[in-house]
C-alpha cells in the first residue's frame, strides 16, 4: 500500500499538469483573470484539481466537478465554498476528517479513512461538462479506483456523479443493474462494496431544504454501517 500512496501521488501531478481539454483550459485563465470582489487579492489555482485523502480509505467520496470560485480557486477539492462547508462539517461529525471546516488548501485538514475525487478536474463553463471532456478525464478516475484497493463504499454527490460512478465500475467489469439516482439509496455492488447515493449539498439543494442536515448526515451513517465501522460519538 505504500507504493499505492506513491503511485496516488504521481498521479495526482499527472492531473495538474493536464492540458487534454482547451475549453477548459481557457475558462480557468479566464476564471484567474476575472476574479469577484470578494476575492480580489487572491491568486487563483486555476490547474487541474487533484484528488486528496488517506490512501487506505475505505470510503470514496465522488463529486461532478470543481466550483469555479471554490476549489478552482484554493486548489483542493470542495474547499472555500458553501459546499464545502457541509461535506467537511458531515466528514469530521463522523470521524472521517480532523475538523468541520476548510477554507485553504493549506490548513492542514486532515482525512482519516477517506478519501475524495470528482469525475471531471476542471472547473467547467456554468458548471456543464462536456461529454468529451468527461471522456478525457475518464482514465484519471479509472487508475485511482484500481490504486483504492480498500475502498468499500463510495458516495456519489448528485445525480450525474451517481451516472458517471456508475459508468466507470461497469468499464472495469461489473455487471450493474440500470439503477436510478434517489438519496439515500443503499446499493449493493457485485464484488461486496456498496455505493450510497446523496444530493449534492450545492446551495440549490441546501438552501431550498432539499437536502437537510440530518438527510445528509444520514448517507455517512450508511456509510459506516457499510464498512463496519462502529460510529463514534460524533463531533460537536
Amino acid at each position: 500500500m505504500t507504493n499505492h500512496a506513491h503511485d496516488l501521488g504521481e498521479l495526482q501531478q499527472e492531473v495538474i499538469a493536464c492540458r487534454r481539454c482547451p475549453r477548459l483550459v481557457e475558462y480557468r485563465r479566464t476564471l484567474a483573470q476575472k476574479v469577484p470582489r470578494r476575492f480580489q487579492g487572491q491568486s487563483y489555482w486555476s490547474k487541474p484539481l487533484p484528488s486528496f485523502g488517506d490512501p487506505l480509505a475505505r470510503v470514496l467520496i465522488v463529486g461532478l466537478a470543481p466550483a469555479a470560485q471554490g476549489g478552482n480557486r484554493t486548489g483542493r477539492m470542495f474547499t472555500g465554498d458553501r459546499s464545502g462547508d457541509w461535506l467537511f462539517e458531515a466528514l469530521y461529525r463522523f470521524g472521517f476528517a480532523d475538523r468541520p471546516n476548510s477554507e485553504r488548501a493549506d490548513d492542514g485538514l486532515c482525512l482519516q479513512g477517506c478519501y475524495i475525487t470528482a469525475t471531471l478536474r476542471c472547473a467547467p463553463p456554468q458548471n456543464k461538462p462536456l461529454p468529451a471532456e468527461m471522456e478525457a478525464c475518464r482514465s484519471y478516475f479509472q487508475k485511482e479506483l484500481e490504486l483504492l484497493e480498500k475502498v468499500r463504499v463510495f458516495i456519489p454527490l448528485g445525480q450525474v456523479a451517481f451516472q458517471q460512478l456508475l459508468k466507470n465500475l461497469k468499464a472495469r467489469g461489473l455487471a450493474l443493474p440500470a439503477w436510478k439516482f434517489g438519496h439515500g439509496q443503499v446499493h449493493p455492488l457485485p464484488d461486496g462494496r456498496a455505493i450510497v447515493a446523496s444530493y449534492h449539498p450545492s446551495q440549490q439543494n441546501t438552501f431550498t431544504g432539499k437536502l437537510t442536515r440530518e438527510m445528509f448526515y444520514r448517507v455517512f451513517e450508511r456509510a459506516r454501517q457499510q464498512v463496519e465501522i462502529p460510529s463514534p460519538t460524533p463531533n460537536v
